[in-house]
């Protein structure tokens, strides 16, 4: 029973997106206001965890959501809106991560992220200090893992941010990624396989 009420409250969510994009595709911009309220908070975690840098998550969560409004004309309820929106955010944080590469290998992963904090507490939302604080609170563990996973390649730690954090099924993460279900096993594979031979020493010192 708990499972077909599962399956039902993602069905309802899933019409909500879609009605709400028909809506918008209608003319009624007031339903994307709606649709963009459902989504953005979970979108920009995701971008900031590939970009690992809040403002550019911000920047690039807006680009998105305006490249899903230029298209609402064309939107087909094919799919769940999920898998389109995180088609367009996947494509936009890789072309991002591929045009800053070099500035991204000059950051030291064992740093903090620093890079566009004072655009980002501009709005008096929070400060550099609050920020630095919750970093200093991360446990070694979560830190350890946070690195492994941003050492990752692009693509593969799409994947798994799709996978661990998003909950995202195979058949989803294959149309974010724009590629076929056993490609995205392949992808998930080898990032968990890397993930655990990066991790083995941290588990081995926790299970003593």
């Amino acid at each position: 029973m708990a499972n077909q009420t599962a399956v039902y409250v993602v069905g309802m969510e899933v019409e909500i997106d879609a009605q709400l994009m028909m809506s918008v595709k209608d003319g009624r911009e007031e339903c994307f206001e709606q649709l963009a309220a459902r989504h953005r908070r979970r979108l920009i975690h995701w971008l900031f965890r590939m970009v690992q840098d809040r403002a550019i998550a911000e920047e690039l969560a807006q680009e998105v959501f305006l490249r899903v409004y230029m298209s609402r004309e064309s939107y087909q309820p094919t799919a769940r809106f999920t898998t389109w929106l995180y088609r367009i955010a996947n494509n936009r944080a890789l072309n991002w991560i591929r045009d800053h590469s070099a500035e991204n290998r000059r950051e030291s992963l064992d740093a903090t992220p620093t890079r566009g904090l004072r655009r980002q507490y501009a709005d008096g939302a929070g400060t550099v200090a609050d920020h630095l604080l919750t970093a200093e609170a991360e446990t070694e563990f979560q830190s350890t893992v946070r690195r492994a996973v941003m050492g990752l390649p692009a693509r593969q730690r799409a994947a798994v941010l799709m996978h661990k954090y998003e909950n995202m099924e195979y058949v989803q993460i294959a149309g974010a990624l724009n590629c076929n279900v056993s490609t995205v096993k392949s992808i998930l594979w080898r990032a968990y396989t890397t993930l655990r031979t990066r991790l083995a020493p941290l588990s081995a010192r926790r299970a003593h």
